[in-house]
């Protein structure tokens, strides 16, 4: 490495500081419109460079009015702040630069990655079979599972392309990828199914039942359901034995997206939510989402390697010349210039242990908890979600809830997002920050009162 990369680390070290401290001691960025950005930040570029100190305070501009995910005022989209340890494993991995297509480029990362899948198959008690890769997110982690079962369906789709009628289900609350992939995979978005739900956001498996039966009679070819462990909006998880005895049934294939909520598998207190998981053919969760680990941090889980190989692999002379394939990952990987994102989450689980992770779980829903117990002892409010749910819905009087989340964005005092279930709008807040306390939910409500009120 260079002396200049000392210089430019310099640069980075002065600029974390200002981050930290500005985060502290405002937990909110100021707003900006989006149409006034090119105007209010030195964004452009020139045809000559600049000196240091002129690049580090346009740098500086930019960052501090880009929005906090890790303040005390966010509770906005599905983050958990940031861990520490998780951190300085992202950071060491940019400045290793690794490849994980091969063992060559890898080395040791490879088994970085490789005991992480070890311990989530363990949890999760899948079969010494099993297989994993670290997707870019969890879209792509739902996008690999259909592709997988689609190409478990028929093999010859790889070559020959889609010429079935092949049908796909999914709760009508389940994640917006569901339709891309879809889409992407040459099933089209006219042929996913999406279930109802009851009031708590969960998939209705009765219905799912009927609707398989249905494209049955009709000649259609069931494929896949995804099952989903916390929606987006009431982080509703569905009922995954129920789903499970279904597919074993009619030898579909069975995904479980946890992108928001799938962490419970590390929580003897809360694994329970998601009884039968062991009864799927893949398994999804975001680290990103729920345990602090920098964007992205997903992890796929497949019961049967040998199906990922299936799928992706492919020769390529120029690239796997060494090692063998368990050691190749790119052979079971969407992407080959992967990056490695699996050392992030290892230095989180390293430093602090399963229980550790386990105690970031169960903080997260205590938290909840906090939320929901306010909500019910104040008559102003109207709660709409459930317990064992990590997004808390809520209306505050009379106030529009759209209205409202913008409002607060746009005077810089909240950010918390709104949401829609069973026809009705409402607030839904989202408190899965680590370093959130019971006093900052508290606060949270303060501060909402107080602006709601003097509006």
């Amino acid at each position: 490495m260079s002396e200049k990369l000392f210089d430019d680390l310099n640069i980075f070290n002065s600029l974390a500081n200002e981050l930290i401290n500005d985060d502290q001691e405002k937990g909110i960025s100021p707003k900006i419109q989006a149409e006034d950005v090119l105007n209010k930040l030195d964004i452009s570029l020139n045809e000559n460079g600049i000196d240091d100190e002129t690049f580090k305070n346009s740098l500086k501009e930019i960052i501090l009015n880009t929005p906090k995910t890790s303040g005390k005022l966010f509770f906005n989209q599905l983050f958990g702040g940031l861990n520490s340890k998780s951190v300085v494993g992202d950071l060491l991995s940019v400045l290793l630069n690794n490849s994980m297509a091969t063992y060559k480029i890898a080395g040791p990362m490879v088994e970085v990655e490789k005991e992480i899948f070890r311990k989530v198959a363990s949890l999760i008690d899948y079969p010494k079979t099993f297989g994993g890769t670290f997707p870019t997110g969890g879209s792509m982690c739902n996008f690999m599972a259909l592709i997988i079962a689609r190409d478990k369906k028929n093999p010859e789709i790889k070559n020959d392309g889609n010429q079935q009628d092949l049908v796909c289900y999914s709760s009508e609350n389940s994640h917006y990828s569901i339709g891309k992939n879809a889409s992407f995979a040459g099933i089209g978005r006219n042929n996913v199914r999406y279930i109802k739900t009851n009031e708590k956001g969960e998939m209705c498996s009765e219905d799912l039942q009927s609707a398989i039966e249905n494209d049955l009679k009709n000649g259609l070819i069931p494929f896949f359901v995804n099952a989903t462990v916390g929606t987006t909006v009431m982080g509703a998880i569905d009922p995954i034995s129920e789903i499970a005895t279904i597919c074993n049934k009619n030898n579909i294939w069975f995904h479980i997206d946890g992108a928001f909520s799938g962490t419970v598998i590390f929580s003897k207190k809360y694994k329970h939510l998601v009884e039968g998981i062991q009864n799927s053919d893949s398994f999804c969760f975001n680290a990103h989402k729920t345990l602090g680990t920098p964007l992205s941090t997903s992890i796929l889980l497949i019961k049967n390697e040998k199906d990922l190989y299936k799928s992706f692999s492919n020769k390529a002379d120029y690239l796997y010349q060494t090692d063998n394939d368990d050691y190749n990952l790119g052979q079971t990987s969407f992407e080959c210039g992967r990056r490695n994102n699996a050392l992030k989450f290892w230095t989180l689980w390293k430093s602090i242990g399963t229980n550790g992770i386990a105690k970031m779980v169960e903080q997260n829903y205590h938290l909840a908890d906090i939320a929901r117990n306010y909500i019910r002892n104040n008559s102003d409010y109207k709660l709409y979600s459930y317990n064992d749910s990590l997004s808390v819905c809520f209306n505050y009087k009379n106030f529009d809830a759209i209205e409202l989340c913008t409002q607060l964005y746009n005077k810089n005092k909240l950010m918390v997002g709104h949401g829609k279930h069973k026809g009705e709008n409402f607030i839904r807040f989202i408190s899965i920050n680590r370093e959130n306390k019971e006093e900052d939910i508290i606060n949270f409500f303060k501060n909402l009162e107080e602006f709601a009120n003097n509006q």
